[in-house]
């Protein structure tokens, strides 16, 4: 018997394992804004999504891969409700999520500090390490990235904004 704690564990890892509209190269879950998953009753589930900013384009997106992904695993009736409060941060990002937009030559953001000026102001290049890079244009392909060029090795790059 699978208990509804159970099933909402793996219902919610489904969900989060949707990649991201715009940055595929992450999940739902490492971006951090999967917020929740309850089960309300048999076939009936409400998944809670945040998107990084209230005016996110690809929440609808979002919202319909993750009820795909569910109807797909036998769960009729699903509803994706947008959450904004609290907002999302950048704190939000897993490790693997930072780990993985580096890689995929997007500079992840940088940690927030809670009550401190963080130290660590520059901004590292994803193809060489550098911290001589400069800001070209505030926004990039989304709200949600600046656009940035590396003075050493001359590769433009996004830069995921700190929120």
């Amino acid at each position: 018997m699978v208990t509804d704690t159970a099933l909402e564990a793996e219902l919610r890892e489904l969900a989060g394992s949707v990649p991201d509209p715009e940055l595929p190269v992450v999940t739902l879950s490492e971006l951090g804004v999967l917020r929740d998953l309850h089960v309300l009753g048999p076939g009936r589930v409400e998944v809670e999504l945040t998107p990084t900013y209230s005016g996110c384009p690809a929440i609808e997106t979002m919202s319909s891969d993750i009820e795909r992904v569910l109807h797909d695993h036998g769960i009729p009736e699903v509803e994706v409700r947008t959450v904004l409060s609290p907002p999302w941060t950048t704190d939000a990002i897993s490790a693997e999520g930072r780990r993985k937009l580096a890689e995929f030559g997007v500079a992840p953001p940088r940690p927030t500090a809670s009550g401190s000026v963080a130290l660590r102001l520059a901004i590292r290049c994803p193809h060489c390490g550098s911290t001589d890079t400069t800001l070209l244009s505030r926004f990039s392909s989304t709200a949600c990235k600046a656009l940035r060029r590396c003075e050493s090795c001359r590769e433009p790059f996004d830069h995921f904004k700190e929120l």
